[in-house]
């Protein structure tokens, strides 16, 4: 089976692209989608998270308030760290497994969505890593639209991510979704014809 990871920043459009792959029956794990469903109440995750960090990062029906479970997490760099160890290695391994299951099924092509592909060393199990990108200020712009955030708040998460210019030095392929949504699917489909042909 091959992988093909595909990341991208903030703003950039990587959702709108892999939600494309999907209505062209392509299959997609979403790892950012896994972090959320390991966060749910009673997952042990959770109740790991909640050990470490305090219960008061839950509230009073188990639910994650993650603006709390963030103060604690950035407090310090040790509690980073091991709040990524514990949040990763549960995503790596539900990947693993629904990457078993389409495997088993016999399929030949599946993308790994993944925003932290080259942070968290997914990219290693990736025959090729595609980058959505697009010019920084229509990156902002559609984030302060999407979320309603100030220019501030997005300019500081984006101070918090790998830069562009890191990813476009590892990535295969580049897709520059600097333009309209036909811009996007275009190169979406010479890629995709790409793969088909290997």
């Amino acid at each position: 089976m091959r992988i093909i990871g595909i990341t991208g920043g903030i703003g950039s459009g990587k959702t709108t692209a892999s939600e494309n792959l999907k209505c062209r029956g392509l299959h997609v794990i979403d790892a950012d989608r896994i972090g959320h469903e390991i966060m749910q109440p009673g997952m042990p995750v959770l109740i790991e998270l909640a050990m470490v960090f305090g219960g008061d990062i839950l509230d009073d029906n188990g639910v994650l308030n993650r603006k709390k479970l963030a103060e604690a997490a950035f407090a310090d760099p040790q509690n980073k760290k091991m709040l990524d160890s514990i949040t990763h290695k549960e995503i790596f391994e539900e990947i693993r497994r629904r990457m078993d299951i389409l495997s088993d099924q016999g399929v030949k092509i599946v993308f790994l969505d993944a925003a932290l592909l080259f942070e968290t060393g997914l990219e290693n199990t990736c025959e090729q890593t595609w980058l959505i990108d697009a010019e920084d200020k229509i990156r902002i712009k559609r984030a302060m639209d999407r979320d309603g955030s100030t220019r501030d708040q997005v300019l500081a998460r984006l101070k918090n991510q790998m830069s562009s210019e890191e990813k476009r030095k590892r990535a295969s392929h580049i897709i520059d979704n600097s333009g309209d949504l036909e811009q996007l699917y275009k190169q979406l489909d010479v890629l995709i014809s790409g793969l088909e042909k290997l």
